[in-house]
């Protein structure tokens, strides 16, 4: 019998270093709303960027000395519903996926990781997040078992997620992975966040967080992704400084880079040119 569909109580705001990730261990579930604006920008130029970022926002808990590795493994359906969904551009739209801080090639069985369905309202980003050890993370979203937890929230939330790959007989379809640095607000800027991912590359195969697999560049090794997250609106000095830096707000989407990179879909109008690849070979194993 298929479990009640059940949307999670939405928890506090959590604390302005907390809506990016956590190498710690948060407690369970975390919930929070925000605005979100993307800038593809010359690797060469993040130095001027960080410069001035620095003036005003502190690196998060993890993101100073070059950031951090983030992996993610994403759900689809065969006919990759979420990717159409995103290209179509519709206003109510979601995704499944889960997510690990940090280098790959250390994770085990009991590694914490984070079991995410992220999900755009119109122009707003929601996303929800459980922490699980990985073997558990791997039998609800592959094995689809319903887990034990004491909490009637988290319970939710799980029964939504195991009622959303039965329902969509989701599996994984794609992984991304980049180096990441992160910087948050403070006084009037609280609630803002700036990330600087570099190095984005995935494969489409051996899902597994920690195999022994190649992956390849996604975006050109010459790019960074950029993207200002506000609770309620991007502070104008900061859209000043995108003006400055010649930054254009660009709709992409690291998923469905790596759908297409790897031939899954048709390369789509908000793709990265081809044309910047040149120069940028695949990634050797030792790279990745």
């Amino acid at each position: 019998m298929r479990m009640p569909f059940r949307r999670a109580a939405t928890p506090p705001e959590p604390a302005p270093d907390d809506v990016g990730h956590a190498l710690r261990a948060p407690s369970a579930l975390h919930a929070f709303n925000r605005y979100e604006i993307k800038y593809l920008l010359p690797s060469t130029e993040i130095p001027r960027l960080r410069e001035e970022l620095v003036a005003r926002l502190d690196f998060d808990s993890h993101g100073a000395n070059g950031g951090y590795g983030v992996w993610s493994t994403y759900y689809d359906t065969r006919d990759l519903r979420f990717y159409w969904e995103k290209i179509e551009g519709l206003k109510f739209r979601r995704k499944l996926r889960v997510r690990h801080y940090g280098d790959r090639f250390s994770v085990s069985d009991d590694t914490l990781v984070h079991v995410e369905i992220k999900q755009r309202v119109n122009r707003v980003t929601q996303k929800r997040r459980i922490a699980l050890p990985y073997h558990v993370a791997r039998d609800l979203c592959d094995g689809r078992q319903m887990i034990e937890t004491g909490s009637s929230r988290d319970r939710a939330f799980l029964e939504e997620i195991v009622e959303l790959v039965s329902s969509l007989d989701l599996r994984p379809v794609a992984m991304t992975g980049y180096q990441r640095e992160a910087l948050v607000g403070r006084d009037a800027d609280t609630g803002l966040r700036v990330t600087m991912d570099h190095r984005l590359r995935g494969r489409d195969r051996d899902f597994h967080f920690g195999a022994d697999a190649e992956n390849r560049l996604i975006v050109p090794a010459n790019l960074s992704v950029v993207e200002f997250k506000a609770n309620e609106r991007v502070p104008y000095w900061l859209t000043d400084l995108a003006a400055r830096l010649s930054m254009s707000v660009v709709r992409v989407s690291k998923y469905c880079q790596s759908v297409e990179s790897f031939g899954r879909a048709p390369r789509s109008i908000f793709h990265v040119s081809d044309d910047l690849f040149a120069g940028s070979p695949a990634l050797s194993l030792s790279e990745a």
